[in-house]
């Protein structure tokens, strides 16, 4: 049986691991199920933002008119969209590809490994053993039992890169970040779209009012359902049929599209990965119990990123892997904070978050709220937006320190950035307010926001 000093479960933030492994003179095995580089660079972030990039490019277009300049799109290559985005996709996975034939003291193993005890693993029937082990092992698509869905050959964010035509008509069940970023997409490119939300409101961890805005806006461009439960799902013909019930009045509603996209969310691959053969403690959704250091309930075996289900961003799984490997090959007690995690909607609007909402802030603080419109700065105005807004929400007690920001409209991931690394360093506004904000420039909503608190 081969050992190891460290094997590494996963090939998307996982390569971090690795790569600071053996910097640190290690024997290394590296354990991929595939796609090589995982979910980000292959059906995650980067593909997604790849169309997405395009969507935007339309809505540009259109809103044009508000400004004096009457155009019109002539024809939307949907093909060429979709093989741009598998160009880049394929070319990264073989630049991956090609670093792991050429690193030494690494051991790729490529196929599904599984624990077969705490040291353990198997992959395509040979055995390895590690001393450290780092769980990386990412989630996949979650498709709740609905009766009939396998019918109507579902798409999820994965399969539907795959497409070579732009479908006519689109259900999407789910009204998360998935939900709403594809949407967007889809409707732009001409798709009829109809979303279908079970609960009363979208992406639901945001803050209420930034959800009705999105929804509203969303609403211009396409239906969406909310407080809504899927019952079944049929074919008929070359449509599919969603059959789906009113919560609150118990009404029947039919729905009818050429394509069902299911973006409900993730789950944990730890079944996957068979982790009760290590021992692994799982919480209540499946996902692997960490502490603040990234240590599982084995010593010695860490999880990262999806695997961990904690904050299930790339840029968190990236912070929580340098950690991790840090902590593991040097001995330090580094402890992961995600207070001022950030996190973005590719939507139409956009949207960009940090922090707590006031609902959750609020269980714990006496805090301070504050507002502020894009069109109340000379970039809002100038940009013709009289939707967006941002959200501040400080702690009374402790000399007004930001606990969540939050932000509706254009270039919101963008714009945030700076509140975001205020919040990392202790998160007084005074940080904020010490430095000059160029005029005219979105920035300056931070500044209106901040300055609207009472």
């Amino acid at each position: 049986m081969k050992k190891y000093d460290v094997i590494v479960i996963g090939s998307g933030c996982g390569m971090n691991i690795v790569e600071e492994a053996l910097s640190f003179g290690a024997e290394v095995a590296l354990v991929d199920r595939g796609p090589l580089g995982g979910t980000c660079p292959n059906n995650g972030c980067i593909p997604s933002k790849m169309l997405i990039f395009a969507a935007d490019r339309l809505m540009e277009i259109e809103e044009a008119r508000k400004v004096g300049i009457k155009t019109r799109v002539q024809s939307i290559d949907f093909d060429f969209i979709m093989q741009r985005m598998r160009k880049m996709v394929t070319e990264t996975r073989e630049e991956m590809r090609h670093g792991i034939a050429h690193a030494k003291h690494l051991g790729y193993y490529e196929g599904e490994g599984h624990f077969v005890d705490a040291y353990t693993l198997e992959v395509n029937g040979e055995k390895i053993k590690g001393g450290k082990i780092f769980v990386a092992s990412g989630s996949r698509p979650l498709v709740p039992p609905v009766k009939g869905m396998e019918s109507v050959d579902y798409l999820n964010n994965e399969s539907l890169l795959d497409l070579r035509e732009r479908p006519e008509s689109l259900i999407i069940i789910g009204g998360g970040y998935i939900a709403v970023e594809y949407g967007h997409f889809f409707a732009a490119m001409g798709t009829r779209v109809t979303m279908l939300e079970m609960m009363d409101r979208l992406v639901l961890s945001e803050e209420p009012e930034i959800a009705e805005a999105l929804k509203r806006e969303l609403s211009k461009r396409m239906d969406v359902f909310t407080g809504i439960q899927v019952d079944e799902a049929k074919k008929d013909g070359a449509d599919s049929v969603i059959i789906a019930t009113e919560r609150k009045t118990g009404a029947k509603k039919e729905f009818r599209a050429q394509k069902v996209l299911m973006a409900v969310g993730r789950r944990s691959n730890a079944d996957l990965i068979k982790a009760e053969k290590a021992g692994l403690e799982l919480d209540k959704r499946g996902y692997i119990k960490t502490n603040e250091l990234l240590e599982t309930n084995i010593k010695h075996i860490y999880a990262v990123g999806d695997a961990n289900g904690t904050q299930m961003f790339t840029h968190v799984a990236n912070r929580e892997s340098v950690l991790a490997v840090h902590n593991a090959m040097h001995g330090s007690r580094l402890k992961m904070d995600y207070s001022a995690t950030p996190h973005a909607i590719y939507s139409h609007p956009q949207v960009a978050s940090v922090g707590m909402t006031e609902e959750a802030a609020s269980k714990e603080h006496k805090v301070l709220v504050g507002r502020a419109k894009y069109s109340e700065v000379a970039s809002g105005e100038i940009w013709m937006d009289d939707t967006g807004f941002a959200k501040v929400i400080v702690d009374a007690g402790a000399r007004h320190r930001i606990l969540g920001f939050h932000v509706i409209g254009p270039h919101a991931p963008v714009v945030i950035q700076e509140v975001i690394n205020a919040m990392a360093s202790g998160g007084n506004i005074d940080e904020i307010h010490s430095g000059m904000h160029i005029h005219p420039a979105l920035p300056e909503l931070i500044v209106r926001t901040l300055g609207s608190i009472g």
